[in-house]
């Protein structure tokens, strides 16, 4: 069983504990609480984290998209942060916060196309070569032909999409590049159990709360400070609920009879939407997007994923829940000297939401010690043994 595998396995389990130190100083607060007294998955808006949200316009062929960013920081270089797929960009709040406190540093965190409040016309379309033109067009939309030196940082998905772009030169300013828990050997060997795992989720929650409850106590995310503010990005009201005609359109398993003449069917085929409408009504929330159906891009997102983040002539970094994540070429190059590599134990596959403060300690000691940037508040490096 791959790493990935089981990380997708021990997502299933019942949440652990909280390890001291695994995440910001509030989320600790927060799960260590005394008896008798309820954890609160009341959702916390993006303001919290983040000091500025933007829609950025893209023209193309067919009109203009929109992208939705988030955005903190006024100096230093621009963190460029790219989610995983099914997420969106509040996945980095809690790390928007951490990393801001320990160096000088400008956060952009993207909500990818048919990801979080994106919206773009085709919106189906999350090849690895479309996704990594929209980081280079959102790049230019936002800072022309002058932009300001960049990071591009990738979890899972958003990992590899970096790395795209970082490969085809579509950031001019590109300074540096890290990937967060997104290896090409083992992504590759969960593919033919990523269905079942999407399987296995509800398809619909009762509310928000109900939603971050489920994806603390499912071990999805570990940190409770962060799925209260990530989740909010994950799912949304299902449409048409008011509307009979609406919520027909957006039931999952409605069997429509094809044999329109077979005595009955027709009222069979009402009972079963109109029961599925009232389910809708009492579990108003559902995903965004529907991960089963962009089986079809997920190899070109990670085949070849190693040699190409291998050839990036840039600094690299490679954060890791576990060090049986690497395949051969990482191992190679990282022997070899070719990029920073540094493991993060006791974090499940949401690294940077699990462990906000590890990660924002590990990419600012990389940026300082590049110096791309400058710490600020007193914040000392460690640099890592790996």
């Amino acid at each position: 069983m791959s790493a990935l595998e089981k990380s997708m396995h021990l997502g299933r389990l019942p949440s652990r504990p909280p390890l001291p130190g695994s995440g910001g100083s509030q989320s600790g607060a927060k799960m260590r609480m005394g008896p008798g007294r309820k954890r609160d998955f009341s959702p916390v808006p993006w303001s919290q984290y983040f000091e500025s949200m933007e829609d950025v316009e893209v023209e193309n062929e067919t009109g203009k998209d929109t992208f939705r960013v988030y955005k903190s920081g006024s100096e230093g270089p621009v963190l460029l942060l790219l989610h995983g797929g099914g997420h969106s960009a509040l996945s980095w709040a809690v790390f928007t916060a951490a990393i801001i406190s320990r160096v000088q540093c400008r956060i952009v965190a993207l909500d990818l196309r048919g990801h979080g409040e994106t919206k773009v016309k085709n919106f189906e379309d999350l090849s690895a070569e479309t996704m990594a033109k929209d980081i280079g067009n959102v790049v230019e939309a936002m800072y022309g032909d002058l932009p300001p030196p960049i990071m591009l940082i990738g979890h899972s998905m958003g990992g590899a999409i970096a790395v795209h772009a970082a490969a085809s030169n579509l950031v001019p300013s590109l300074l540096g590049l890290c990937m967060i828990d997104v290896v090409e050997g083992t992504a590759m060997d969960a593919l033919n159990s990523m269905q079942n795992f999407l399987r296995g989720r509800p398809k619909t929650f009762k509310s928000l709360e109900n939603a971050i409850e489920w994806s603390v106590k499912s071990g999805q995310i570990r940190n409770l400070e962060s799925a209260r503010v990530s989740m909010v990005g994950q799912v949304k009201q299902c449409e048409g609920i008011t509307s009979p005609e609406g919520s027909k359109s957006i039931v999952e398993g409605i069997i429509e009879e094809e044999e329109e003449d077979e005595e009955g069917s027709e009222s069979i085929n009402k009972r079963k939407k109109e029961d599925d409408m009232e389910t809708k009504k009492d579990h108003p929330y559902t995903w965004r997007i529907e991960l089963a159906k962009t089986e079809k891009y997920w190899d070109g997102w990670f085949r070849g994923l190693s040699n190409l983040f291998l050839s990036c002539p840039i600094p690299k970094l490679l954060l890791l829940a576990g060090v049986d994540r690497l395949d051969k070429d990482l191992t190679i190059g990282q022997m070899q000297g070719k990029f920073q590599m540094q493991v993060l134990p006791q974090c499940g596959h949401a690294v940077h939401e699990d462990a906000p403060d590890k990660v924002a300690e590990a990419v600012a000691t990389f940026l300082i010690r590049h110096r791309f940037a400058e710490p600020i508040g007193g914040f000392q490096c460690v640099f890592p043994g790996c």
